[in-house]
């Protein structure tokens, strides 16, 4: 009988307990943190990501095709094809069904997996940034001459054994040098912001949710207490 009351007063103090953490506004505040402005929490990023990813590689193709002699680095529409993985990956999330502390295989992958590719998409939109600016600065420097349909540009005319830049299919040499310009600077200003962009939703996912995951601190408090209360 007496094991039976103990038994019965146990199960009375777990409800009561359920009863406290369902009316607790903090575990409701956690459950809808999911949503921002009453939308999916990726909604804003991926549609950020997405237009800035297909800014970057369209931008990138169009300046390829200015010249056949420019560089994959100096052409960043690889970092940009990165950023719109990404944000498809976000769209993904959308339809998959919330659950609160990533329940479900399913939406645990796809998180982890935009997680990821966010962070490859900073890297690249950084490394992308940081090429161009690089040329830009190159072609603030240049002297450029235009010499049997390419462009030859130097850094110091005066030294003979300086480097020659060359510009394949450039019939006028000022108006390569302006449009590159003016797609240098579009670059990155469009990079460094998708890099904005991609910082700020691995940021908000790390603090939400990925925090929870390396702590450890969350998953097993219950439990554990439980288990000391027993043994006492």
């Amino acid at each position: 009988e007496k094991s039976t009351d103990s038994s019965k007063a146990q199960e009375s103090a777990m409800k009561k307990k359920q009863k406290k953490a369902k009316g607790d506004p903090k575990t409701g505040q956690e459950e809808e943190s999911h949503t921002c402005c009453g939308c999916r929490f990726p909604l804003l990023f991926a549609l950020l990501q997405l237009a800035l990813g297909v800014s970057v590689t369209v931008l990138g193709f169009l300046m390829a095709g200015i010249s056949s002699s420019l560089l994959v680095r100096d052409t960043p529409y690889w970092a940009g094809i990165i950023v719109c993985v990404a944000s498809l990956v976000g769209f993904v999330m959308l339809c998959i069904s919330y659950q609160p502390d990533e329940k479900t295989c399913v939406q645990f992958t796809v998180k982890l997996l935009y997680f990821l590719l966010s962070a490859l998409g900073l890297v690249a939109s950084v490394l992308a940034a940081a090429f161009v600016a690089h040329h830009y600065l190159q072609m603030t420097k240049f002297t450029c001459d235009t010499i049997l349909e390419t462009c030859q540009c130097k850094l110091d005319t005066a030294d003979p054994l300086g480097r020659t830049f060359v510009y394949q299919d450039a019939a006028d040499c000022g108006s390569l040098t302006s449009m590159l310009n003016l797609y240098l600077l579009l670059q990155m200003g469009l990079n460094l912001t998708a890099a904005l962009v991609c910082l700020s939703a691995c940021f908000v996912m790390w603090k939400h949710r990925y925090q929870v995951f390396y702590v450890g601190v969350r998953f097993y408090p219950l439990t554990a207490t439980e288990g000391q209360q027993q043994k006492v």
